[in-house]
């Protein structure tokens, strides 16, 4: 596979994953020290991506993914008859528990949110639909954070390739692995009361 590898694609990919961030605006100076390319590299490759609208040069010279991402990943997004069979289990987990709640699916070395609820807590887990994280197993695909827990419950699916999961997550002063367990117990008693189009 090693000849078909063309440098140039690799580089501009790079560019683009470093956007998988919290962070949402980025300067050259940022993006040359995540990817350690010479700014004038970077001014290249940054031209063919604006051009195409993967990225964005705001007035103040910062950098910010375009449009062209979020078009293909709605492409992409869980099926109709997934969201509606589980998104109202996450607003009802929400509701009951004070907590994020969300669904995610695990690959062999990520977890990504496909579908998300969150509470109107000042203080919560922040997660967004696509927001992806490195897992050490796909036995426990929760995502650690700074003064908070992510409890995890499989769930199965006919329709889907990939694992998925339920989740719920928030401060630790607040959710306790058995509540948050209690609370995923529930919800997965509800999901199998609820039809779903398999």
């Amino acid at each position: 596979m090693a000849q078909d590898r063309v440098e140039s694609v690799e580089r501009a990919l790079t560019i683009l994953d470093v956007f998988d961030s919290t962070q949402e605006h980025f300067t050259l100076a940022d993006l040359a020290s995540e990817t350690g390319y010479y700014k004038s590299t970077l001014l290249r490759l940054l031209s063919s991506l604006e051009r195409f609208d993967y990225v964005q040069r705001g007035q103040d010279g910062r950098y910010r993914l375009g449009h062209a991402p979020v078009r293909l990943a709605r492409r992409h997004l869980p099926s109709r008859q997934l969201e509606a069979w589980i998104q109202p289990v996450l607003e009802s987990l929400t509701q009951a528990s004070g907590e994020t709640a969300a669904l995610i699916e695990v690959t062999s070395q990520h977890a990504e949110c496909r579908l998300v609820a969150m509470p109107d807590n000042a203080l919560r887990h922040e997660l967004r639909p696509g927001q992806r994280w490195r897992i050490e197993s796909e036995a426990d695909p929760a995502q650690a954070f700074p003064g908070g827990i992510m409890h995890c419950r499989q769930l199965g699916h006919p329709r889907e390739s990939s694992p998925l999961w339920l989740t719920l997550s928030g401060p630790s002063s607040r959710l306790t692995p058995a509540l948050a367990d209690k609370y995923l117990t529930d919800a997965l008693a509800e999901l199998e009361r609820r039809p779903a189009e398999r």
